[in-house]
């Protein structure tokens, strides 16, 4: 099969300024909620009162063990039967961001953990409140510890969005794909929309390690 130039020329902008944007606003969208929700979990996680760090664990291990196409499967096609109905776009969001959110919690919990013993001996017996120790002393070294992990998780969010095309979200694949099937071509739009990913994945993960390694210093 011979590259066709002239076809990936028509279909290129249509494939930047469609698809490539629908991805990256189901990345950023699924990563923000992913990252607030997460360290909302970790928060209740750690709470003394078993009643609500127990179901919340529960909750996170049971999004944990199920396959994120079963969750968008269930929040798409099942929750409507329920009244919850939503944009194909903003399921897509939220499944991302309720799945990677049991991830993140998790790095938000080791970067807790992380905090050395003596800073909370220290802000005690400064005797700080205790939503100011959260807030001044614990919070800001656990999130500066947990952002390397974050910006993996980030590009992870990122090469799943294709999974969106289950509940019908045309990403930069998806549209790939239906570009594709008009012309029984595959190669020229596949091809374009798996550069894409090269070109925003490999910079990105150059970053984070650059990241992992000037806060580890």
């Amino acid at each position: 099969m011979i590259w066709d130039w002239d076809w990936t020329r028509e279909i290129l902008p249509e494939l930047l300024t469609q698809g490539l944007l629908v991805t990256v606003q189901a990345t950023l969208g699924g990563a923000v909620l992913a990252f607030v929700l997460g360290l909302f979990v970790a928060l209740l996680r750690r709470s003394r009162n078993p009643f609500v760090s127990r179901p919340v664990g529960a909750v996170m291990e049971f999004i944990r063990s199920t396959p994120l196409l079963v969750q968008l499967f269930v929040v798409y096609y099942v929750l409507p039967d329920f009244g919850v109905k939503m944009t194909a776009l903003m399921t897509g969001i939220i499944g991302l961001g309720l799945h990677y959110a049991s991830y993140t919690s998790e790095v938000y919990r080791a970067g807790i953990d992380g905090v050395p013993k003596g800073q909370w001996e220290a802000a005690i017996a400064l005797n700080l409140p205790r939503h100011w120790i959260w807030i001044s002393v614990v919070l800001p070294q656990a999130v500066r510890r947990s952002l390397p992990a974050l910006g993996n998780y980030l590009i992870a969010i990122f090469k799943e969005s294709p999974q969106l095309s289950i509940i019908t979200v045309v990403d930069v694949v998806g549209l790939a794909r239906e570009l594709g099937s008009e012309r029984f071509r595959y190669l020229e739009p596949m091809t374009v929309a798996g550069l894409f990913f090269l070109l925003v994945a490999i910079p990105a993960s150059i970053f984070v390690r650059r990241l992992e390694r000037r806060l580890g210093n």
